[in-house]
């Protein structure tokens, strides 16, 4: 079951105003962020990430050859690896809510 989503095209790593195509062979540090969610993870549930360079038709068609978006004539097959090694590490970084709920915004109750 999917529970989240992020999107980035690589080539706006930097700006959206002026997007740098990636070099092949080059190790780029990027971050995405996923779209907000709220579930309970109980014990022994696992999380898995996927990273893919094209999601669809949910998203538009990613033919990862730099070209103009919507005028992609020569798409090419993407190549991604993710890093886990000590000189390059990648993590996914999830907040955690203390399972007594305490973060400092509950309403106090009073007694009848």
């Amino acid at each position: 079951m999917n529970l989240t989503e992020g999107l980035l095209r690589v080539r706006y790593r930097d700006s959206w105003e002026r997007p740098v195509p990636m070099v092949p062979g080059e190790v780029y540090a990027i971050t995405i962020e996923l779209f907000p969610i709220a579930n309970l993870f109980c014990r022994d549930h696992r999380l898995r990430l996927d990273i893919s360079s094209s999601n669809f038709p949910h998203f538009d068609v990613n033919p990862n050859s730099g070209e103009p978006e919507g005028a992609w004539q020569q798409p090419r097959i993407a190549r991604n690896r993710v890093f886990v090694e000590a000189a390059r590490p990648s993590h996914l970084l999830l907040p955690v809510i203390p399972r007594n709920g305490t973060n400092g915004m509950e309403r106090e109750r009073s007694s009848p």
